[in-house]
Order: C-alpha cells, then structure tokens, then sequence
C-alpha cells in the first residue's frame, strides 16, 4: 500500500533537512545525529521509574526498570533497544517501554548495552544474556514471578532478544516464557528481495546502513555465520518461547524478520506474525507522531497480556 499519510510527513521533514545517512558517518557522527534525529513526545505517566547499574560481564550495566501500577508479582519484559549495535541508549526507548509497562501490566526492563565498534560481538549478546540471568536470578527482590519473564526489542535489539532466548536454551537457564521481535535483523546476508526493494536512502534504514552496521559490530567474517549473531543460521529453533514477530511494509529487514518466523513456525515454536502496511523501519519507537505506532504498541500489550497469563 501506499505510504502512512503521517509516515509520509515525517520522512518529508526528514529528507528536508537533509540529515546524512548513518553509513556516511563515523559511529561518533552517527550517535551525534541520531540524537539530533530523535522524535521527541510527551513521557507517558508511570507508577515508578528506576535507573541503576547491574553486574556485566564488561563492568556495570545501567537499567532503567518500568514498574506499572498493581500489587504484583509482576510478569516482566526484558527489552533491548536498536540501533544497529552501534547506536542508541535507554533513553531512545523511553516512550515505548513506558506505553508498553502500562498497557500490558509488565515491569519493563530496559536494557544499555555495550555498543561496536568499541565492544564488537559477542559483547552485546553477552551483556543481554547476563541482564536477563540477573533478572530471572533476582525476580523476588523486583517483585516479579521468574516463570513469566519475556525478552524483546527493535530492530538490533530484536535480534538480541531471540540470541537471548538462544543462549538461554542451550546454556539451560533462565527460562523464558515469552520472545517479542519487532522488525529483527536475523542475517548479515542482505539478499533479500526487501533488501533490494528498499535499498537506497530515504526510507530510515538502507541497505548501506545495514552493511556498516555488520561491518562495525562483527569482530571477524566468520561472525556472520554465528547464531548468537545472525539468528537464521542457528541449527534448530527448536526449544525457543512463543514468539510474536512484527515488520514493516518499507524496510529492508522486512524479508528476513518474516523468514525467520516462518522457521520458528515450522520448528515447532508458537509465533504470531504482523506486517504493518504503508510504514518503514523504526516506526513502533514514534508513537507521538503516528498513530499506527500507538497501535502497534497496545497490539504487543495485548499479546503480552495474553501470553504472559495477565
């Protein structure tokens, strides 16, 4: 379909200040834009926010822990945010974990990890993984029930939050109830018909962008045949939570997210699929500007909900 009227505005305004493609810039540059790039909206209301720093495997780990009204024991998200690996923070994802941790009653965990070029993988999946373990490990203290925990992000961190769910079937813990993948990136391989479709600039992720982004975050060529860093090429699926995988009409990881719903289907997995028609990458993270964003939003609430037993 055509692009989202509101959609279509907001990729005007942007091609009108003529801000440089990512794959145009150092990471330093690039983290510099995009925080000039940031779609700005009123901070929804919430019964607590808390940030702190937990144990790494590189050092201390800040969070950011949303905590909803109600008595709980909670069920809890653990969400990474995008960014390619190589940009982005807590702060990026403050509206929707926010609007998430209200509408679906979950404590939102959201978590900053240590980004490429500087700590190139496995340094992210790993401070991922140990995020989560301290979770599951310290579910009591925050109030949580360590049997409805879930993992999820955008973009890269959609692909973070399936090697999570990854890693925590073959090293045997934490168990996760739940895996929420909006718009992952699962293959370094960028052949896909989506990649090709919207390969040039002008609809927020290009294929150029994605190449600088693998080219920053993996240490060595042989990465891009790691699971933990490209999910597709894991052996089996077999054994992952349930998932919910969400893409978007006009973005070159469309294919790829939609592929590796259809392989988690057929290994068993339980998966709810959704494309949202006439938008492009990074469209859930802009709720104050579209409306197909605040639907996407109280969509995954509901199947959080749902498959969290809420």
């Amino acid at each position: 379909m055509p692009l989202d009227p509101q959609m279509k505005a907001l990729l005007d305004a942007m091609a009108k200040a003529n801000a440089p493609a990512f794959h145009t810039l150092t990471p330093v540059e690039a983290r510099r834009s995009m925080a000039g790039r940031a779609v700005a909206g009123d901070a929804e209301p919430i019964e607590r926010v808390e940030d702190r720093a937990i144990p790494g495997p590189g050092g201390p780990l800040p969070i950011r822990i949303y905590t909803p009204s109600g008595a709980g024991p909670f069920a809890a998200l653990i969400y990474f945010h995008g960014g390619g690996w190589v940009l982005g923070d807590i702060a990026m994802t403050d509206l929707p974990c926010r609007m998430l941790a209200n509408a679906s009653g979950c404590v939102v965990v959201s978590v900053e990890y240590r980004l490429a070029p500087e700590h190139k993988f496995p340094a992210a999946p790993e401070d991922c993984y140990a995020a989560t373990r301290w979770v599951s490990d310290n579910a009591a203290a925050l109030n949580l029930n360590p049997q409805r925990i879930a993992v999820g992000g955008t973009s890269a961190g959609a692909t973070l939050a399936t090697v999570v769910a990854l890693m925590a079937r073959d090293r045997g813990a934490p168990a996760l109830a739940y895996q929420l993948l909006i718009y992952p990136a699962t293959t370094a391989d960028l052949t896909s018909p989506s990649q090709q479709q919207f390969a040039e600039d002008g609809y927020i992720l290009s294929r150029a962008d994605m190449e600088w982004f693998w080219g920053h975050y993996l240490a060595s060529p042989t990465d891009r045949t790691n699971p933990y860093a490209c999910p597709a090429h894991a052996q089996s699926l077999r054994g992952l939570p349930p998932a919910m995988v969400i893409t978007a009409e006009y973005d070159p990881l469309r294919d790829e997210g939609e592929a590796y719903a259809a392989r988690l289907r057929d290994e068993g997995v339980p998966v709810t699929v959704k494309r949202y028609a006439g938008v492009t990458h990074g469209f859930f993270g802009m709720p104050s500007v579209l409306d197909v964003a605040k639907a996407a939003i109280a969509e995954t609430a509901t199947a959080l909900r749902a498959a969290l037993n809420r």
